[in-house]
């Protein structure tokens, strides 16, 4: 189990679970109508916010692996 650099046992993080990645839409959730938004902007869109998200994370809970 990781422990980040202040000794606080890993699973106090379970006020603080880690953002989770969003689902990739399948190739087949396009329709292929033009439509805005279309369900790979919406991805593309969560896609950022998860990113900010588990920058800010990261930076809560330095040297710990979201992963793992």
């Amino acid at each position: 189990m990781s422990t980040p650099s202040n000794d606080v046992p890993a699973k106090s993080f379970v006020d603080d679970p880690p953002p989770r990645r969003p689902v990739e839409p399948d190739p087949a959730d396009c329709c292929g109508e033009g439509c805005v938004p279309c369900v790979f902007d919406r991805y593309d869109a969560a896609l950022e916010r998860y990113r900010e998200a588990l920058a800010a994370w990261r930076e809560r809970h330095p040297g710990v692996d979201p992963d793992a």
